[in-house]
C-alpha cells in the first residue's frame, strides 16, 4: 500500500515538475503576448480616435461613423489577440477561430441578407450622398422631401403629407430623381389651337404672353414647337425654364403659365377648339347633310306614319 502511495506520489511529482518546467519556459512568451494585447489595445484607441475624426469629414451622419469608428476599434483588438496566440506557440486555435468566424459570417450572411443589403445601401448613401435630408426626390413612383436617412430605411414626406419609408436598398438600386440637385426646371405646356389660326401669330402670342411671368430664368430662352395635326387642333408644346424653389412652386409657376396663355388667347381672339367630328352622309364621302335630296312617303305621311329618306347619288 505504501509503494502504491510513494509511485503515485512520484507519478504527480513528475508532472507537476513537467508542466512547471513547460510554464518557465513559455513565461517570456507570455509576457510578450501581455504586451502585444497592450500594445495593440493602445494602437486601437489611437486609431478609433483617428478613424472618428476622418468619418466626420466624409459624413455628418454619427451613428455611422460611431459604427465604424467601433469597426476600426475591434478589429484592431481582435488582431492583437491573435498576434498573442501566436507568440503562445497557438497557431492551431487561430485558424480555428478563423474558420468558426467565417462559417458564422456566411450563415448570417444568408440569413439576413436583406437586413445586410438595406445596411450597405445605407453606408453607400451615407458616403456618396445621392440624396440629403431636405431633399425633394421622387424614388419608386413616390415623390417627397427626404425627412430621415438612416442605416435601414429612407423616409420621405409627401406633399399630400403621407410618410413613406422605403428600404435603402430600393433607393440604391433603383432610378432616383433629385429635384433639389437640378435646381432648375424646364415647364413644358401642351396646347390646341384652331385650323383657322395664324400660326406665326399664334407663337409669337404664346412667347410674349408667358415671358411676362417672373419665374423665368433670364439666361434661357422660351421655345416653342408645332408638333402634329390633331383630330380638332393644331397642337404645339411651350417650354420655358424656371429656377426650382419646390413642387408647390413648380406647380404655382405653370397654373401662371397656362392662366397667361388663356388670358392672351382670349385677348387677340385666338381658339382652343372642343373636339369636333365632322359627320359625312356620303357613299363616297364628301357629302353634306344640306346638300342631300329627301323624300316623303305622302301617303304614309296621311296615315300618321309618313318616313322622311335621304336619297344618296
Amino acid at each position: 500500500m505504501n509503494f502504491n502511495l510513494r509511485k503515485a506520489a512520484d507519478i504527480l511529482y513528475d508532472k507537476l515538475e513537467s508542466w512547471l518546467e513547460a510554464l518557465t519556459a513559455m513565461l517570456p512568451n507570455m509576457v510578450v503576448a501581455v504586451l502585444v494585447i497592450i500594445i495593440f489595445f493602445i494602437i486601437a484607441k489611437i486609431l478609433r480616435m483617428m478613424s472618428s475624426r476622418l468619418f466626420n469629414r466624409m459624413s455628418d451622419k454619427t451613428a455611422i461613423n460611431s459604427l465604424f469608428s467601433t469597426i476600426v476599434y475591434l478589429i484592431t483588438i481582435g488582431i492583437g489577440l491573435m498576434m498573442a496566440l501566436i507568440v503562445l506557440h497557438l497557431e492551431q486555435t487561430v485558424t480555428s477561430l478563423l474558420a468558426g468566424a467565417g462559417i458564422i459570417g456566411l450563415a448570417l450572411g444568408f440569413a439576413f441578407q436583406d437586413i445586410s443589403a438595406n445596411f450597405i445601401s445605407g453606408i453607400l448613401i451615407a458616403f456618396r450622398k445621392p440624396i440629403q435630408v431636405d431633399d425633394i426626390i421622387e424614388v419608386k413612383g413616390y415623390t417627397g422631401i427626404v425627412e430621415k436617412i438612416d442605416l435601414r430605411v429612407t423616409v420621405i414626406r409627401t406633399f399630400q403629407g403621407l410618410h413613406v419609408i422605403i428600404p435603402n436598398k430600393e433607393v440604391f438600386q433603383n432610378a432616383v430623381t433629385n429635384y433639389t440637385k437640378t435646381y432648375n426646371r424646364r415647364i413644358d405646356l401642351e396646347v390646341g389651337i384652331s385650323y383657322a389660326e395664324d400660326l406665326e401669330k399664334v407663337k409669337d402670342v404664346t412667347i410674349e404672353a408667358v415671358s411676362k411671368l417672373p419665374y423665368l430664368l433670364p439666361e434661357k430662352e422660351v421655345n416653342l414647337f408645332y408638333n402634329e395635326f390633331g383630330d380638332s387642333s393644331i397642337n404645339f408644346t411651350i417650354m420655358l425654364w424656371i429656377h426650382y424653389p419646390d413642387e408647390p412652386g413648380f406647380l404655382k409657376a405653370r397654373s401662371d403659365a397656362i392662366i397667361a396663355i388663356k388670358k392672351a388667347f382670349d385677348k387677340n381672339g385666338i381658339t382652343i377648339p372642343f373636339p369636333i367630328r365632322t359627320l359625312d352622309f356620303g357613299i363616297k364621302g364628301g357629302e353634306k347633310l344640306t346638300d342631300m335630296k329627301i323624300n316623303i312617303d305622302e301617303k304614309s305621311l296621311k296615315n300618321g306614319n309618313g318616313e322622311a329618306k335621304i336619297k344618296t347619288k
